[in-house]
């Protein structure tokens, strides 16, 4: 439990960081400042990720968990149906290939054999 808040709150790091890091690298000791947080979000004594969670991931998480469970079951649907689309688009992708493949073919074969006079195909073997 302790290294999903760990995960959890580090991972919202990550995404407030891409942000920042665009907006404040000019603030002195910005990059060392980061670091001392991933230190105390990590550290086993402050447990700051720990803190962080429970004060304010979780609260949230809670007050919006009927919303999430909405989402979550639009985007399996809608992934369902999208999945079904494309499998059925790349089947017909994959038909007209292979119908075009065999047409080309049966077309080089046929003018192959066209080239071939009568006296030709005589003289292959009957095997």
């Amino acid at each position: 439990v302790r290294w999903m808040m760990y995960w959890i709150v580090f991972a919202l790091f990550m995404a407030t960081e891409t942000i920042t890091d665009i907006f404040l690298p000019w603030l002195p000791f910005y990059y060392e400042v980061k670091m001392a947080f991933v230190i105390w979000l990590l550290s086993p004594y402050t447990r700051g990720a720990s803190l962080l969670y429970r004060k304010f991931v979780h609260p949230t998480l809670s007050r919006r968990e009927k919303e999430i469970d909405t989402y979550i079951i639009q985007a399996r649907e809608q992934g369902y149906e999208t999945m079904v689309r494309f499998g059925k688009r790349g089947l017909n992708i994959a038909a007209t290939a292979a119908v075009q493949a065999a047409a080309k073919s049966q077309g080089a074969l046929a003018g192959r054999l066209r080239s071939f006079t009568m006296q030709d195909l005589r003289s292959i073997p009957d095997e």
